[in-house]
């Protein structure tokens, strides 16, 4: 019997739970089990309605950064340009990865990015889950009988 691992997609999924469309996704994506490591990230949930994304960028500028919102999907990608001084040099051990990486993250309708920062070698991306005014639950009163036939006739007129 074969079974499916969900753990890749839930990792980068923000206030997302339609199954239906993880599911398309992931056979667009092709092999499942192939997920990138690289950088590694967190996604925490701050309070009720905000999110952060924090992901490692060590050796990344601001400028090497890019995010953009492409209608439901966050991408994140890092390039750092190779200067003349860094092709001079010889390392012994060369542990920090600069290696250009793309991320993406698939949010809910409802998930806006309001923010960015780079702090101590940390990409936080700011997340806030704004629910429309129309889709937000509201109180229906129930009307006596009376109240009804006054509402019908407020109609009419």
């Amino acid at each position: 019997m074969r079974t499916i691992d969900f753990t890749p997609v839930f990792r980068s999924t923000v206030g997302f739970d339609r199954m239906a469309r993880l599911m398309d996704d992931m056979l667009r994506a092709g092999d499942t089990g192939n997920v990138p490591a690289y950088p590694p990230y967190n996604i925490e949930k701050l309070g009720e309605d905000d999110y952060r994304i924090t992901m490692a960028v060590a050796g990344f500028a601001e400028g090497d950064l890019d995010i953009t919102v492409e209608d439901t999907t966050l991408v994140i990608s890092g390039k750092v340009e190779k200067s003349e001084r860094e092709s001079d040099r010889s390392f012994l051990h060369r542990g920090i990865a600069t290696r250009a990486f793309e991320r993406r993250f698939h949010l809910a309708e409802a998930i806006k990015v309001v923010g960015a920062s780079v702090e101590n070698g940390l990409l936080h991306v700011d997340l806030v889950h704004e629910v429309p005014e129309e889709k937000k639950p509201r109180k229906i009163e129930i009307a006596t009988a009376g109240a009804t036939k006054r509402l019908e006739d407020r109609q009419a007129a």
